[in-house]
């Protein structure tokens, strides 16, 4: 099993940065690749981006693209998520995802496809 923890989130005006990190625990060893994912009040999660763990390879939401960047320490097994030009329907709770099956990278945004997920943390951003 692995166990996922985000932190970093808070409270941003407009056009700030924030950075989240995911931390993976347990059987890391087994994670194919890790995403992220965002919930707004109201809405269906989605998803923001996922990077590999292996290569570092990323793909991201058009949404974010740009403005937000993915990477991770492989030794630490933790994940990072910088977003820059916050806006403010950027407010949402960020979730972090990781999974051990391989597909093409044209299928990380499948958020049923991930196995495990952490318990999210809240980002705000006021205008």
């Amino acid at each position: 099993q692995v166990q996922l923890v985000e932190s970093g989130g808070g409270l941003v005006t407009a056009g700030g940065s924030l950075r989240l990190s995911c931390a993976a625990s347990g059987r890391t060893s087994i994670i194919y690749v890790m995403g992220w994912f965002r919930q707004a009040p109201g809405k269906e999660r989605e998803f923001v981006g996922a990077i590999s763990r292996s290569t570092g390879s990323t793909i991201y939401a058009d949404s974010v693209k740009g403005r937000f960047t993915i990477s991770r320490d492989y030794a630490k097994n933790t994940m990072y998520l910088e977003m820059n030009s916050l806006k403010p329907e950027d407010t949402a709770v960020y979730y972090c995802a990781a999974d051990r099956n391989y597909r093409p990278a044209t299928r990380w945004d499948m958020l049923s496809e991930y196995e495990y997920w952490g318990q999210g943390t809240q980002v705000t951003v006021s205008s």
